[in-house]
């Protein structure tokens, strides 16, 4: 008999949970079954992105893209194919009125912190994410955000495996693995 991955049993059930949930504070209770309660992700050391408190714009592209399937995620993509399109926008606002959390990730150390602000001098991420990386509009918040979600992220544009947004492809390709692990552990720890 083969068993289904615990994440997809997981977003099998949530996805059966959405298509009954009526108001958007129901819709948004699925989400934290992955996303946390107050906003700080639950599946640990998983890749789990910091959504409360994101940019408007940006969470409303990406669920719009998961529903598309212009980024694919084997929990969110069915998730976001049960949505409304209204939904879509309705969640973006509501979890972008709620606080940024704090996920208590160590301050990179020095050395690793240079390095990572060389990395970002290379590429000027600060051009799209903004001063102090909290993101604007469809620019998302990286300051804060969990770690492995940023490298993982990062890494995937790099190569390839996420491909909703090319012009991050062509910039993480211009940094090295290393540089991706110190910007993640130095974003994280703002």
């Amino acid at each position: 008999m083969k068993r289904i991955p615990v994440a997809l049993a997981v977003a099998l059930a949530t996805f059966a949970c959405a298509a009954q949930a009526q108001t958007v504070e129901e819709k948004a209770q699925i989400c934290a079954a992955c996303h946390g309660e107050a906003g700080v992700p639950q599946q640990q050391p998983f890749a789990v992105p910091v959504i409360w408190g994101q940019q408007l714009g940006y969470l409303f592209f990406q669920l719009r893209d998961f529903q598309s399937g212009a980024r694919k995620n084997e929990q969110m993509s069915p998730i976001a194919e049960a949505l409304g399109h209204d939904d879509l926008m309705a969640l973006a606002q509501y979890f972008s009125k709620k606080p940024w959390p704090n996920l208590q990730q160590p301050h990179a150390p020095a050395e690793m912190a240079a390095q990572a602000k060389r990395a970002d001098t290379s590429v000027v991420c600060t051009s799209c994410h903004q001063e102090g990386f909290k993101g604007d509009g469809t620019q998302p918040r990286l300051a804060g955000q969990n770690r492995e979600y940023l490298q993982k992220t990062m890494t995937d544009f790099r190569t390839g495996a996420r491909g909703n947004n090319p012009g991050m492809s062509g910039f993480m390709r211009a940094v090295s693995e290393a540089d991706i692990a110190d910007l993640a552990a130095w974003l994280a720890g703002m």
